[in-house]
């Protein structure tokens, strides 16, 4: 028995230390806020022998529903006025300058009701906590009267247990039944602040917008201002300008106007003037011949009245006559006789020796002076001016001239030359440099010269030897297209006259002459007369130039023709009267494209490639800016290899024929 009152009163005291009773708040939630257990709690058993107490068997009838006869209200009584008011209250917080600071309370009152709540509910936990504590004395009661009386302990213990079961029970749920309300009212309160944040937020953001769109406005306002004024700016400038304009055009008219007027004044003073003094001198002039005309008048009524001065008079004009006819021809023929003896013969075309011997007199000092400055360096220099050789007959030319020289220095006898060769190949030219390196003087004739003087060939020739022995230096006289006149004798068209001259030419050449070096040249040595070819020591040959000659040409003409073209050469009247030509702008031209046009020009004589080279700066000088460039360059090219093979295509045609 004692056993099964010991096991009755721990399940009590179990059921009252950890059982729950359920507690429902006024409002909508429905939740315990001190247990996670079931939300029913059972009886505590007891032992089968002890009568239970009496329990509820119906069920408690169910709370009638509350009629809502207020429209405005809900059915808890919830009245919407009052959100209508604080709404209204929010908008003329927002509308107030002092939104901020508003909402700087409203936070600080609500963060004071958040700590008091906090306080309320740790006040309920701790009187939960001292309902507990009070179990362990009812405890030591119950064993205590336990220990007395067992059958009276037990009734007094159930009784006891009931009792406090029952206050605990109506503690607890009164503790859960104010803990729901708190909660509910702690959740609405925060429901209600987050609303409020949330719309309090927006309308922050919305005020933030707006004033972000109120400055945007403000400011698309003020630049629209701006733009207006400096539009308003500038149409007043160009208003002011155009005034200033017309202004200035209405003045430069009026001064126009009246500078016209004062020159059309002038102009009829000037003219007024100019008439008087024309007429003033038309009046003296002919006063002056009208008195000229009365004194020769005068004189002719006195030679002719007088027959003494008419006599004098006749005899005095033919005098002048005779004397001007007498001295006429008398100076002709002494002009005759001192060009006969001192002059330059008619056959030479060119000559370093002037037509005269005091001809050049300052220029040949200067030359002299030159020569004595430079005198090493003239014997130093290597090639021959715009002549481009072949190494091999370069080197022999240079021989030559330096053989020449040294047979001039030591009075020995010359040496007679034959230059023979396709024209253009630079015969005359290279003559020119071999006497101007050797320190001689030279002359140019051709031979075409000598057939037209017929008779008076002979006369010539010996002129022309004889001139040539009167140079100092000696002389090297070279004699273009030499089979025009010294060829075979033999042939029937040969006149008698060119036999004749033939003839001076062999006696005069007949010995080795000291003063005199004869070089002939000739595209037909062939024809030469035999005589002729017996008195040449020196037979050099002029072969068309190779490719290393003709890219070298190219490069020289180029220098010549375009990058020195357009330059003034030194002196005062050079530089006074003539026109300052343009200057030619050379643009990709490379030595690879002047070899390339050196290969295609295969066959070119040295003059070809001179006419080619000019016929570049003419096609230059044909367009706007002055340049040149490879494609120009290459189409003049082109068209003179074009024109030399059709050239050589009509050669041997008329070859052919």
């Amino acid at each position: 028995m004692g056993k099964t009152y010991a096991a009755g009163l721990f399940a009590a005291l179990a059921s009252a230390k950890f059982g729950t009773e359920t507690a429902y708040a006024d409002g909508s939630f429905n939740f315990s806020p001190f247990s996670t257990s079931s939300s029913t709690n059972a009886a505590p058993s007891a032992p089968a022998d002890v009568p239970k107490p009496p329990q509820p068997t119906a069920e408690a009838p169910e709370k009638p529903k509350v009629r809502n006869d207020n429209p405005r209200t809900t059915s808890a009584g919830f009245d919407p006025e009052a959100l209508e008011r604080g709404a209204k209250a929010l908008r003329e917080i927002n509308s107030s300058k002092s939104a901020k600071q508003v909402f700087d309370v409203i936070k600080k009152q609500e963060e004071t009701r958040q700590a008091e709540l906090t306080a309320k509910m740790q006040e309920f936990k701790a009187l939960q906590a001292q309902a507990e504590m009070d179990i362990p004395c009812v405890m030591s009661f119950v064993f205590l009267t336990y220990a007395i009386n067992p059958n009276q302990a037990l009734l007094e213990r159930q009784r006891v247990v009931y009792d406090e079961q029952k206050k605990l029970a109506q503690q607890q749920a009164q503790i859960k039944s104010q803990m729901a309300r708190y909660e509910d009212e702690l959740a609405r309160k925060r429901m209600q602040a987050c609303k409020e944040n949330e719309h309090q937020r927006a309308r922050n953001q919305e005020l933030v917008k707006m004033q972000e769109e109120s400055g945007m406005r403000q400011e698309a306002a003020r630049r629209a201002t701006e733009e207006q004024i400096q539009a308003q700016r500038r149409q007043t400038e160009r208003e002011k300008a155009e005034i200033e304009r017309e202004t200035i055009r209405v003045r430069a008219m009026a001064e126009a106007e009246g500078r016209a007027h004062e020159a059309k004044l002038a102009e009829d003073v000037n003219r007024r003037i100019l008439v008087d003094r024309a007429n003033a001198e038309r009046e003296k002039w002919i006063a002056a011949i009208n008195t000229t005309f009365e004194h020769i008048g005068g004189g002719f009524r006195a030679i002719l009245t007088d027959q003494n001065k008419l006599v004098v008079a006749v005899g005095g004009v033919t005098a002048l006559a005779a004397g001007i006819y007498t001295t006429r021809e008398g100076a002709r023929v002494v002009w005759s006789y001192v060009d006969r003896i001192l002059g330059q013969p008619s056959l030479i075309r060119e000559s370093s020796r002037g037509k005269y011997p005091w001809s050049g007199f300052f220029s040949r000092a200067m030359s002299s002076l030159k020569g004595a400055n430079g005198g090493s360096a003239t014997k130093s220099e290597k090639g021959f001016g715009d002549v481009i050789l072949h190494p091999s007959l370069e080197k022999r030319i240079q021989q030559l001239a330096n053989a020449t020289a040294n047979t001039k220095a030591h009075q020995a006898p010359f040496r007679n030359m034959l230059f023979y060769g396709p024209p253009g190949t630079g015969k005359t030219m290279v003559a020119r440099e071999l006497a101007r390196r050797s320190g001689l003087d030279y002359a140019l004739m051709t031979g075409g010269d000598v057939a037209p003087l017929g008779s008076q060939a002979v006369t010539k020739i010996h002129q022309l030897f004889d001139w040539s022995k009167k140079s100092k230096k000696g002389l090297l006289l070279f004699i273009d297209e030499a089979d025009a006149f010294l060829c075979e004798r033999n042939k029937t068209y040969m006149s008698e006259a060119q036999r004749s001259a033939l003839n001076a030419l062999l006696f005069r050449t007949g010995d080795q002459s000291k003063d005199i070096v004869l070089a002939l040249a000739t595209n037909r040595p062939g024809d030469l007369d035999s005589a002729v070819a017996d008195r040449i020591d020196e037979v050099i040959e002029f072969p068309l130039p190779g490719e290393d000659e003709r890219f070298k040409l190219i490069k020289l003409y180029l220098e010549k023709y375009i990058s020195q073209a357009g330059e003034r050469k030194p002196g005062l009247f050079s530089n006074l009267f003539k026109k300052q030509q343009q200057k030619i702008e050379i643009k990709g031209l490379t030595d690879d494209i002047l070899r390339e046009a050196a290969a295609r020009t295969e066959g070119f004589s040295g003059r070809e490639v001179a006419k080619m080279m000019a016929g570049v700066q003419a096609a230059v000088y044909g367009t706007e800016d002055c340049v040149l460039d490879a494609n120009l360059f290459r189409e003049v090219v082109d068209y003179k290899v074009a024109e030399h093979q059709q050239r050589r295509k009509l050669a041997a045609a008329e070859g052919d024929k």
